[in-house]
């Protein structure tokens, strides 16, 4: 017999337990706030009760082709009307919605629209050159449906319908619920990884539901808040802010192109208070003629992540009223798990100290449940003194479910109840956390993860090239930047600006080195590269001049 009052006929009904969904909040959004502006973009702009019709348009539509739960549904498209609705409109149906970084190459395209099993692809024109290519390296490519907007001009049609023929198939009358259980899967995000192919990370409903919680609980974020989407929505589902804004009922402002005149703009026309975006966003908005920050005369929040903005960047961004908050995250925890959360009492101080307590990650948001610096070996905490160094740990809500179809990597991922997340750092003594290099030698810049190995495997591949290594570099535009130190074969001579365009032409562009140094790679008695020593030559400028060769 059970002695505990508290377990006797008080079970979960359905009356008193429902599972946790984003979905939700977009329902809540249309009946509260029907007449709101939620999307805008150009000359269209759609209002709650719009854009839940939509959604549920686009569900009726996919069930009627057949896709439901446990398919894929991939989309390669900007930060557009259409993006944002797929959020809610796939997962509505009961599949998992796949959105591809539109800065990648074909064969990793292809690889993922393989791996993912995706069953329909939706595609903006103006990925349609990448997307071609990568079809052709299916042998069973997916139904493709493209988004034909007509802001842009180029580009080409792929698919047999576009996105508003698709909708029309649907009937916005059709029943959807939320999932069964919240640990079913909502979408799939593939992260770069150290070696080899891209991992799938996988995301659930209650993750989702938290973690749009935990993002307006971080910053305050109210009803009537206006946000620009500089952040790309393929990027942790936009650090899950299309359901933050559902939360809220907020407003979206679409944005095609991250350019500094044209944030800049629409922060003005639309009286934008909120964006994200990596330090390279700061720095274009920052770099804007103060002619055409007039009628700018609101403050503005800002939430960036990656490399710390630079001091002076920060200043500027001060000065006309830009409010930023530093956040650390990573794919595996649906973007922002940790944020420098920001006291009355640091208000006071100097610019210049204001800044370096700014460029600290900080501390645990309101839905991650556990966050340490640990030695990744014992998992014991180290001393919060601001010196020792050891690694992130973090568990809770919104972690990933896993990594799709890999179990060992999933596994060792959460060795010891906790998500390695290969981040060195020190804890300082009023328990915040600030990263100082990466296990991993991921190169974040403008806020994308480039792989220094998948770098180094392309170098590798020139016929002239006997050994290659790549670091980050600082930058004050892009907060890091791929750095390559290499060493030609004997008696050949090739310049810095070729080693680039050979890089460009076999890789993602955004991943190829912006600087090349010629130079005798310093090992360790057992052949391994002394990155640290790379790492301040590059800081520095150049290789120690007696290394350097070529």
């Amino acid at each position: 017999m059970n002695d505990n009052i508290y377990d006797q006929h008080l079970d979960a009904a359905e009356a008193n337990y429902q599972a946790l969904s984003p979905l939700s909040y977009l329902q809540r959004a249309a009946f509260v706030y029907p007449h709101r502006a939620a999307v805008i973009h150009g000359d269209v702009r759609r209002n709650w009760a719009e854009i839940y019709r939509r959604c549920k348009q686009l569900a009726s539509a996919l069930r009627k082709r057949g896709i439901g739960k446990g398919d894929t549904v991939s989309l390669m498209a900007p930060n557009l009307p259409e993006h944002f609705e797929a959020h809610f409109g796939v997962p509505m149906c009961g599949a998992v919605l796949n959105s591809i970084n539109t800065r990648l190459d074909a064969p990793v395209v292809a690889f993922i629209l393989q791996h993912a099993e995706t069953k329909l692809l939706i595609v903006d024109r103006e990925m349609s050159a990448v997307v071609k290519k990568a079809l052709h390296m299916l042998a069973k490519p997916p139904v493709v449906v493209d988004i034909d907007d007509p802001a842009f001009d180029g580009g080409e049609l792929l698919g047999a319908l576009n996105y508003e023929q698709l909708l029309a198939e649907g009937d916005e009358d059709d029943a959807w619920s939320g999932p069964a259980n919240e640990w079913d899967a909502i979408t799939l995000n593939y992260t770069s990884g150290t070696t080899g192919d891209p991992k799938g990370v996988v995301y659930h409903h209650r993750g989702a539901y938290l973690n749009a919680a935990s993002n307006a609980l971080s910053w305050g974020m109210t009803a009537d808040a206006t946000y620009l989407w500089t952040l790309p929505m393929f990027h942790c589902n936009g650090w899950c802010f299309p359901w933050t804004m559902a939360a809220i009922g907020g407003a979206s402002v679409c944005l095609r192109h991250v350019r500094g005149e044209d944030i800049v703009q629409l922060i003005v026309a639309e009286k934008v208070d909120h964006l994200c975006g990596a330090p390279i966003v700061l720095s274009l908005i920052a770099g804007v003629d103060e002619s055409l920050r007039a009628g700018l005369d609101h403050s503005v929040k800002v939430m960036t992540a990656g490399a710390p903005p630079p001091p002076s960047v920060l200043e500027k961004m001060e000065a006309i009223n830009f409010d930023v908050t530093h956040v650390y995250g990573l794919t595996e925890t649906y973007g922002p798990c940790v944020v420098c959360c920001w006291k009355d009492e640091w208000q006071d101080l100097s610019v210049g100290e204001r800044a370096r307590l700014k460029a600290r990650q900080g501390v645990q948001v309101p839905m991650q449940e556990g966050m340490m610096v640990a030695d990744p070996e014992s998992l014991q905490p180290v001393e919060q003194d601001g010196e020792t160094i050891g690694e992130i740990f973090l568990r809770g809500n919104i972690v990933m479910k896993g990594y799709l179809k890999n179990p060992s990597t999933t596994d060792a991922s959460f060795a010891g109840g906790w998500l390695h997340t290969g981040d060195l750092a020190v804890w300082h003594e009023d328990g915040y956390v600030e990263i100082k290099d990466r296990s991993k030698d991921i190169i974040i810049s403008g806020g994308e993860n480039i792989s220094s190995i998948e770098v180094e495997e392309t170098l590798f591949r020139h016929p002239d090239i006997e050994d290659a290594a790549v670091v980050a570099k600082p930058d004050d535009k892009w907060g890091e930047i791929p750095c390559a130190f290499i060493k030609l074969v004997e008696g050949v001579q090739v310049d810095e600006q070729e080693i680039i365009a050979y890089c460009r032409q076999n890789m993602a562009h955004f991943k190829a080195p912006k600087q090349v140094i010629f130079a005798t790679l310093p090992r360790t008695s057992t052949g391994k590269v002394q990155k640290f020593k790379l790492r301040q030559w590059a800081k520095d400028g150049a290789a120690d001049p007696e290394d350097v060769s070529g």
